[in-house]
Order: C-alpha cells, then sequence, then structure tokens
C-alpha cells in the first residue's frame, strides 16, 4: 500500500507516522518547496504538486498534510480534479464511533475521540487528544486541535479552527473561518469570521 502526502510539513510528518501505524507500506511526500526540500524527517519529498498529479497512478490513496486549513481545502480540491484517490488517515489509539461520519481526505490522531452521531467533514484534523461529542457537526477543512473539546451538538463551521485545549459548551455554533483561541472557553455562539479568546471566550480585537 503506497501513500502519497502532499504537504512537507510537521504536520505531515504526524500523518505519515500516523498513516505507517495503520498499515501503509509506502509513504512518500510531495511539496512545492522541492527541489530544495528534499527530506521531511526520514520520508523522502519526490516532487511538487505538478508531480504528484502527474504520479497519482504510482499510488493507492493520497492525503493532504497541510495545517492551515484554506490551503489544505485548495490542495485537496486540485487533487480531485486531477482524479486522485482521496483516503482518511485514522490513528489506531482513536475511538471512533461506528455511527459516525468522517469524510474523505480528513485526519484523526491518536486518543482522539469521535462519538456517535458526529458528522465530521471533508479535509478536517481532529488532531491528538481531541474530543467530538455525540451529535456535533464539523465543517469541512476545520481544524480541531490537541486536547480541544466539542461537547454535545456543537456546529464548527467550513475552515474553523478550534485551539489546544480549548472548549466550546454543548449546542452552540462556531461561525465558518472563526478561530478560538488556545485554552478558550466557549459559552455562547461564535459569529463567522471572529477570533475568540479567554473564559468566558470573547471576541479578540486589535
Amino acid at each position: 500500500m503506497r501513500l502519497a502526502i502532499l504537504g512537507a510539513s510537521g504536520h505531515g510528518k504526524v500523518v505519515a507516522e500516523t498513516a505507517e501505524q495503520v498499515g501503509w507500506q509506502t509513504v512518500t511526500f510531495f511539496d512545492d518547496a522541492w527541489p530544495e526540500l528534499e527530506e521531511n524527517g526520514p520520508w523522502t519529498v519526490r516532487g511538487n504538486t505538478q508531480a504528484l498529479r502527474e504520479h497519482l497512478s504510482d499510488f493507492d490513496g493520497v492525503v493532504v498534510g497541510i495545517g492551515n486549513n484554506r490551503i489544505r481545502e485548495e490542495k485537496q480540491s486540485e487533487l480531485v480534479r486531477a482524479g486522485a484517490t482521496l483516503v482518511s488517515i485514522i490513528h489506531p489509539s482513536a475511538i471512533i464511533s461506528p455511527h459516525a461520519d468522517i469524510g474523505l481526505g480528513s485526519v484523526v490522531f491518536a486518543n482522539s475521540v469521535v462519538n456517535p452521531c458526529a458528522v465530521v467533514g471533508a479535509g478536517v484534523i481532529v488532531n491528538t487528544g481531541a474530543v467530538v461529542e455525540h451529535d456535533c457537526v464539523v465543517g469541512d477543512f476545520a481544524h480541531i486541535s490537541p486536547n480541544a473539546v466539542l461537547a454535545g451538538g456543537v456546529t464548527l463551521g467550513h475552515l474553523a479552527w478550534v485551539g489546544a485545549c480549548a472548549s466550546i459548551r454543548q449546542m452552540l455554533s462556531v461561525g465558518r473561518e472563526s478561530v478560538v483561541g488556545m485554552g478558550g472557553v466557549v459559552t455562547k455562539d461564535v459569529e463567522p469570521g471572529v477570533t475568540v479568546v479567554g473564559n468566558p471566550a470573547r471576541v479578540f480585537t486589535l
């Protein structure tokens, strides 16, 4: 089983190691910093995005290993148009309810939990130790950072980012492209396109 990862980043390293733990025998990176960037830790960087598009048939699956939500969306969309076989990568220690849905191109890392009737969209990052409780809806290309918690029935918008150790109270909504700062405690709905920080979380303005 041969996996290509687009994005030779630190996040990409975690994707690669997770992929190896679930049985991918060969992991190869592609990154637009190639040829200056030829290695990503112990893994080889073979070429750029164009090279990956030209060699899709060499791989049994492709995933985007880029932490930036918007760039991840752009690259995944480009690969879909090129006919890539997108896969999701789920760590063996993650607990995923058989009644939850995980979208294509998503990654779910070690010790994270996705509980019953949760819906996780395409290209989402559920990072190490994060919890997505029952009946949550996570929009495409969102990022739930390490040890963040979405309580039951939370709706997380497209391209939203929840920082490490943040928590969102049950039945709330966080709008598209919004950011919940590290350690933030969200106790009311968050409008689209804003950043909230603190406990309780309030809109951050410069």
